[in-house]
């Protein structure tokens, strides 16, 4: 990694929101930021959710106006509801679209491109932006059951880089979080 790579990270917060809790941490998503900014010239971090559209308050709505106010590029769009045929409701809410024309659209300005997903079906924008000449590590994880990554990603990727190996460098103090619990519970008690 030269620190004079231009670099753009690709985060598809549903998944990596899915592995950071099957690996049981938080994202410090300021720490997050330092350790990108150590990978190269940082030039954007994409950031990509669906939102319920019918929530009136939605619990990542905090996030995503402190990663929007922090540089981020927030990408969103509104999650369709439904209710299967066992009478669950169900959330939809796939934002692989948007981060596939990103990515390929930013492939000219940059020379490593960072994606925060395992979503196999990203196997064929790496060809893409490997066939402009851009080097593409996957950050995602084979230490949880089942894996989160797709075979085919993680052999197509330049460097694929464990998740659970970046848990000190991104990762929340577990102690931290705790406090911020604790703290919540006690106003939700002094609200009632």
């Amino acid at each position: 990694m030269s620190n004079q790579e231009r670099v753009a990270v690709f985060i598809d917060g549903a998944n990596l929101y899915a592995a950071t809790r099957t690996l049981e941490f938080d994202i410090d998503y300021r720490k997050m930021l330092a350790e990108m900014k150590s990978w190269g010239r940082l030039l954007r971090v994409f950031y990509y959710t669906a939102i319920v559209e019918d929530d009136e308050y939605s619990s990542i709505r905090p996030l995503l106006d402190w990663l929007d106010y922090n540089g981020f590029t927030v990408v969103t769009k509104n999650a369709k509801s439904y209710t299967d045929d066992t009478g669950r409701r169900k959330i939809k809410g796939n934002m692989d679209i948007e981060l596939a024309v990103d990515a390929l659209e930013t492939a000219p300005h940059i020379d490593h491109a960072y994606i925060f997903s395992g979503d196999g079906d990203f196997t064929r924008v790496v060809q893409a932006m490997q066939r402009k000449g851009v080097r593409v590590s996957v950050v995602s994880s084979l230490a949880t059951r089942p894996p989160m990554i797709a075979d085919e990603l993680r052999r197509q990727c330049d460097e694929f880089i464990e998740l659970s190996h970046l848990v000190d460098k991104i990762g929340r103090d577990p102690e931290v979080r705790a406090e911020r619990m604790r703290k919540r519970a006690e106003a939700q008690a002094d609200a009632e």
